[in-house]
């Protein structure tokens, strides 16, 4: 599968940013989504993840309640809905997908996708 991901740019602190991730192929029971961030000087980090059901979804303690991850099979589309975003949340998002019958274990650790998204850059300016 190849993913596309678009919508990041630049946002003042306490704005809302849409990201997008198209899939080549039909998402809807074959892979489990993700998304990660990287920021200069750090490691990649996860941000939220959910399976193509629309089952299960994870996030991690620092976006929890702020963003939201959907997946829109018709679309093969999964987003990430980013609200009261701060200066923290500055990075370059990538989406990542890998097979759904791995299940959800390990949903946080990058090196359990096989698939990456060519990543888009968000920026928060406070």
């Amino acid at each position: 599968v190849q993913l596309q991901a678009s919508g990041g740019g630049l946002v003042q602190a306490g704005g809302s940013l849409r990201l997008s991730c198209a899939a080549s192929e039909r998402t809807f029971d074959r892979y489990f989504m993700a998304w990660f961030r990287h920021a200069p000087g750090k490691a990649y980090e996860f941000v939220a993840a959910a399976n193509s059901r629309g089952e299960t979804s994870y996030y991690a303690d620092a976006v929890k309640g702020r963003f939201t991850i959907s997946i829109d099979n018709a679309k093969n589309t999964v987003y990430l809905q980013m609200n009261a975003l701060n200066p923290e949340d500055t990075a370059t998002y990538y989406c990542a997908a890998r097979n759904s019958a791995q299940g959800d274990a390990l949903y946080s650790s990058d090196s359990q996708y096989h698939a990456w998204g060519q990543g888009t850059l968000v920026t928060v300016s406070s």
